[in-house]
């Protein structure tokens, strides 16, 4: 068996036998080299990274480790916001677990499902319970979840988890278990609004903030794409027809534009996937599936897809529009694309009331590309600040020759007239230099 840097953590074998064969992981992210050990130890902690910085492991992997199977009964909580990041962290869970010769056991339980039928699956308590809030608050207000023994819980994504509204639920569930809980929330970032509940139940808590080295990874091109009053719907048909992508998702700020754009872009004849809240559980479920399966390769989707969801071989991402209400999201939509060391191409259309938008972004790293795509090609274009540089440059070379000419303490006829002879010689010298200097 090939040796992994993960050995060092002294994981039981079954542990160590999925990272290398099915997870195919050799050595730690920074979020796993610094909180493993410490949940390990039984320590509660707060993880703070970006999305794709491999927290779901840094997590899972000394969790799973930990379980003890003759014990039956629930002894790990995990609850996300979203029905696919809990589908998607309980497959996670099954595919290390299933590398154990010991019988461990996990269900997911998520809104939008059967309740009575989750009720049943629940005559044996599983070891580990995965799941969105509201779904996990029922079962044990019904008395048919047991988390009176519970070792450990998981908030994952916790601020999208407040921006949701499902923090009082996940209150609801703490409350219910044991006062030497050992929590673990992560989070993209710490608003305000959590500290009252971190604080609630965290008493000196391990707090991890990966800083990113940058804003998104390192391989993405931000191409900007002026709209420029056309067809915003069409330009985006033309862009994904020409890069042909292995898979292309197209990010809305609203359902009902995500199904404008999905509709249209399956007129004009793509085959044309869709995620947003408006879906049934059972239709997002297996739109998931079909995604994960390869089935589309182009996606029209809300935010929804934005912060979690591991979907694979995003090649590139379509901004039909920049997020309106929290620019991190234009982080998270570029983060589904240059996964794991590969690279990525982001695209925005941008209009001239995006420009405050653009310049945040521009202020976190963001360095964008200004292009263009006209007749079915793409050219570069000049940087859409240019006309607000040459401003800002004739103003300071206005400004150093007015400092270099004074006026004369005794003056005669004519003395303006040489002074604006003076300061015009010193502004061609000085615009002669800096084309030189170019």
């Amino acid at each position: 068996m090939e040796q992994t840097k993960f050995e060092r953590f002294l994981f039981k074998p079954f542990i160590i036998e999925a990272i290398t064969k099915e997870l195919k992981f050799f050595e730690p992210t920074e979020i796993q080299e610094r909180l493993i050990p410490s949940i390990l130890k039984g320590e509660s902690a707060i993880g703070q990274s970006q999305t794709g910085t491999g927290k779901t492991h840094a997590y899972l992997l000394p969790l799973l480790n930990m379980i003890e199977p003759e014990r039956k009964e629930v002894q790990v909580v995990i609850t996300a916001p979203t029905r696919e990041l809990a589908t998607q962290i309980y497959n996670e869970a099954v595919n290390v677990i299933s590398f154990s010769k010991e019988a461990i056991s996990a269900k997911c339980f998520i809104g939008g499902t059967d309740k009575q039928r989750a009720i049943e699956k629940l005559k044996t308590q599983p070891h580990i319970v995965v799941g969105t809030p509201g779904r996990i608050n029922d079962l044990v207000r019904e008395h048919a979840l047991n988390v009176g023994k519970v070792q450990t819980l998981v908030v994952d994504e916790a601020d999208l988890m407040l921006d949701m509204g499902f923090i009082k639920e996940v209150d609801m569930i703490a409350g219910q278990m044991p006062e030497d809980l050992q929590i673990l929330v992560f989070s993209a970032t710490i608003p305000e609004k959590l500290k009252p509940f971190l604080k609630k139940y965290l008493e000196n808590p391990k707090f991890t903030h990966v800083a990113p080295k940058q804003a998104t990874a390192a391989k993405i091109d931000h191409v900007l794409v002026p709209v420029r009053h056309r067809d915003r719907i069409k330009l985006v048909h033309d862009i994904l027809v020409n890069f042909n992508p292995f898979l292309a998702i197209v990010f809305t700020n609203t359902k009902k534009a995500a199904d404008e754009v999905a509709d249209a872009l399956i007129e004009k004849g793509l085959k044309i996937g869709r995620i947003h809240g408006d879906l049934t559980p059972r239709d997002r479920k297996k739109m998931m599936k079909q995604i994960n399966d390869l089935e589309f390769q182009y996606v029209v989707a809300t935010d929804l897809a934005a912060r979690g969801i591991d979907i694979k071989g995003v090649s590139h991402v379509i901004n039909y529009e920049l997020p309106t209400t929290d620019l991190d999201f234009y982080i998270h939509r570029v983060g589904r694309t240059a996964r794991a060391g590969s690279s990525g191409i982001a695209v925005t259309l941008f209009e001239a009331a995006d420009e405050d938008a653009l310049n945040k972004l521009e202020k976190l790293g963001i360095e964008f590309i200004n292009r263009d795509f006209v007749g079915g090609e793409w050219k570069d274009i000049d940087d859409r600040k240019r006309r607000q540089k040459r401003k800002k440059t004739v103003d300071e070379v206005d400004a150093l020759a007015k400092s270099i000419v004074q006026k004369p303490k005794k003056v005669k006829p004519g003395y303006k007239k040489k002074m604006s002879r003076e300061m015009e010689q010193i502004k061609k010298r000085k615009r002669r230099l800096s084309r030189k200097s170019k």
